[in-house]
């Protein structure tokens, strides 16, 4: 049992690290973001110093991952994801259907109207309107997606998506690091 636990404590570094960088992210920024040291931050992913909660929550939540996720939880055998809403500001609604971190991270998200603020960060982000219509904006350019239409954009150029009225949207989306874009595979037609 001894050897299990070691074994669980010893990957916890290693993951943070990968998270970190995946995320494209510098010990400086994430230190900034969750309140922990540098130093500290560095102590943990090279195995230095053991992780506690009060340091394994905040990295969790910059992370956007579940605190099982940053241990490696010995796998219950169940491959759905068992889905757990986030409740926003103003009524939006966010829905994580990814379940381990990885290089995408994939959103059911029900967004309430609210005022565009743009914003800019490095990846790149896939968008699926389900129902409603989704305003979005990148740049200067303005656009508006119904049901079934699909955007995909680098995030690093200024942008904001929201209703386009007065009514909520739902939308499906994909987020990546800088560089990973979505990509679609089709089965070639078998029409005679």
């Amino acid at each position: 049992m001894e050897a299990e636990l070691a074994e669980i404590l010893d990957g916890i570094g290693p993951r943070l690290r990968a998270l970190r960088r995946d995320r494209g992210l510098t010990l400086e920024m994430l230190a900034a973001d969750t309140r922990i040291s540098l130093s500290t931050l560095s102590r943990l992913e090279s195995g230095k110093r053991r992780p506690t909660l009060e340091l394994l929550i905040p990295l969790a939540r910059a992370h956007r991952v579940a605190l099982d996720q940053l241990v490696a939880a010995p796998a219950t055998g169940d491959p759905r994801v068992h889905l757990k809403p986030h409740r926003r500001h103003r009524g939006s609604v966010v829905v994580p259907l990814t379940q381990y971190p990885g290089r995408v991270q994939v959103f059911k998200q029900v967004l309430a109207p609210r005022q565009p603020k743009l914003v800019t960060h490095t990846g790149y982000e896939w968008l699926y309107v389900i129902a409603g219509t989704l305003r979005l904006i990148i740049g200067e350019r303005d656009f508006t997606l119904r049901p079934g239409e699909v955007a995909e954009f680098d995030t690093s150029e200024r942008h904001w998506f929201g209703p386009a009225d007065t009514n909520a949207v739902e939308i499906l989306h994909l987020f990546g690091p800088h560089g990973d874009q979505a990509v679609i595979r089709t089965e070639p037609s078998t029409t005679s």
